[in-house]
Order: structure tokens, then C-alpha cells, then sequence
């Protein structure tokens, strides 16, 4: 289903228009099935971490596996911040009012560096 296929189909189904971020397609969506490969991977991973406590593994060999997903995490949040600056960013750069480009330039720059700020914690 396409992204005005979804729109009709939230009017339809709940008799109003959806959020506008809904309705948009996202930076990420050319590359949404490796993102949910790798994600099937990570929950795959931490299935396997949770076993390893409950058979009461060696706790390096379970701190070893933790560093791996949050390896693996940090590439999928790394992925996901290129994909925002790549596509909303830019996006928002190529808007043809000059007062509205620099509004949604900042505003998305902004989102950004806020994700960014919460990747660092």
C-alpha cells in the first residue's frame, strides 16, 4: 500500500486525516527491509543474551554479546540519522519559500541534533 493508498485508508477508517509525518515517505524507506533484517537480528541476539542468563553463562561471555547489540544498535541509529539528514534535511532545504526553507531547515536540523543528543546518553 502506498503512502495515498494510507492516507485514504486512516480517512476511511477513522473519518479523519492522518498526521502529516504518516502520510510522508520517510529517508528510510528505500532501505526499511535491511533495517528490519537487522533489527530481527539485534531482537535475535538479545533472545540469545537472556538464555545465556537464564543457563547462568559466564558473565564476560554475556557482556561480550550486550557489546554486540549495542554495536549493532548504534549502526541502525547511525543508519537512521544519515537516512534524516540525507532526505528531511535536504528535503527541507529544497522548499521554495525562502521564510518557510529556513524555518523547516532549522526545525529539522534541530530534530537532528536533539536525536543525536539522545543516541549520546
Amino acid at each position: 500500500m502506498d503512502a495515498t493508498e494510507e492516507a485514504v485508508a486512516t480517512v476511511a477508517a477513522t473519518g479523519s486525516a492522518p498526521d502529516a509525518r504518516t502520510v510522508q515517505e520517510h529517508g528510510y524507506t528505500g532501505n526499511k527491509d535491511a533495517y528490519l533484517r537487522r533489527l530481527k537480528r539485534i531482537e535475535g541476539q538479545v533472545r540469545g543474551i537472556a538464555r545465556m542468563v537464564d543457563e547462568d553463562k559466564y558473565c564476560i561471555d554475556i557482556l561480550t554479546q550486550v557489546a554486540a547489540v549495542t554495536k549493532a544498535l548504534h549502526a541502525v541509529s547511525l543508519g537512521l540519522v544519515e537516512e534524516h539528514i540525507g532526505h528531511c534535511v535536504v528535503g527541507a532545504a529544497s522548499e521554495p519559500d525562502p521564510d518557510a526553507r529556513a524555518e523547516a531547515i532549522d526545525a529539522k536540523v534541530k530534530e537532528a541534533a536533539d536525536a543525536i543528543g539522545r543516541l549520546l546518553r
